[in-house]
């Protein structure tokens, strides 16, 4: 069965200015991973390269089991879906929750046809699955950041992907919002139409355990991969963060913290 994603011995150069140095990474069917790295990592340079809105450098890129030069990216983008934060601010501030999240099923910001009975079905649906059912018809400028970032996913979710992107989705959320939606992604994984899931973030804590994988971007290249629990190890994110950090695991989550001098 082929990959999820295949990068292979990637780079990416802009202006002389390398950003992406030779990378190879791996997503199987069945994994989830999550895509940790600092500001400047190369974290937006490869989704955007996964989304072929950026071509290789060197090296190639397969999609869904599609190489890259083989295949028609506008076709293939209509499988993948993406959400960030930024996203929030394109939408119509005065457009009905329900039609934001309808309006996924064409990818475009707002709507151009008349929904039909199951567009209507199929985003509440998806807003019962993701906890956001009591936001239908409720203006989308009106709902907090969290309860945005629901609707987004629900409108993600709505022309069923195969790849799903989670672009610091946590973003500018306070602890109680955050964890009611790392608690939706949750939910979500566990549904048998669960799409692939890449959760990009700059913060350990917000890796949950569905995603068993994570990968580590610095200065656009790899410095580790694997397992989560192997990954988000004090002397692996110690060398990572180029500063002493101690990984303390609870709720099979790795939550940082910086030793004391002289601890």
């Amino acid at each position: 069965m082929s990959s999820v994603i295949e990068v292979s011995d990637v780079s990416w150069k802009r202006d002389e200015k390398v950003i992406l140095e030779h990378v190879d990474w791996k997503v199987e069917q069945g994994e989830h991973w999550a895509v940790l790295g600092l500001n400047g990592s190369g974290k937006t340079t490869l989704l955007n390269m996964i989304n072929g809105y950026i071509w290789p450098t060197e090296g190639h890129i397969s999609v869904l089991g599609h190489r890259f030069g083989e295949v028609d990216l506008r076709d293939l983008r209509k499988s993948i879906g993406w959400v960030s934060s930024s996203l929030q601010e394109k939408m119509y501030p005065n457009e009905r929750t329900q039609h934001v999240v309808i309006s996924g099923k064409h990818a475009s910001i707002g709507l151009y046809d008349k929904p039909t009975n199951e567009d209507y079905e199929r985003a509440a649906q998806l807003m019962q699955q993701l906890g956001c059912a009591h936001l239908i018809d409720r203006i989308y400028q009106g709902c907090s950041q969290g309860e945005k970032q629901k609707i987004l996913i629900a409108r993600a979710l709505m022309a069923s992907p195969k790849l799903l992107i989670l672009d610091e989705a946590c973003n500018g959320l306070d602890f109680f919002s955050r964890e009611a939606l790392l608690n939706s992604i949750s939910e979500l994984a566990k549904s048998p139409e669960a799409p692939h899931m890449l959760f990009v973030t700059h913060h350990t804590e917000e890796i949950i355990p569905i995603f068993t994988h994570t990968v580590l971007l610095r200065r656009g290249t790899v410095f580790a991969k694997g397992f989560t629990r192997d990954v988000l190890r004090s002397e692996v994110l110690t060398d990572f963060f180029e500063s002493p950090v101690q990984a303390n695991w609870s709720q099979d989550r790795a939550w940082l913290s910086i030793p004391v001098s002289g601890e």
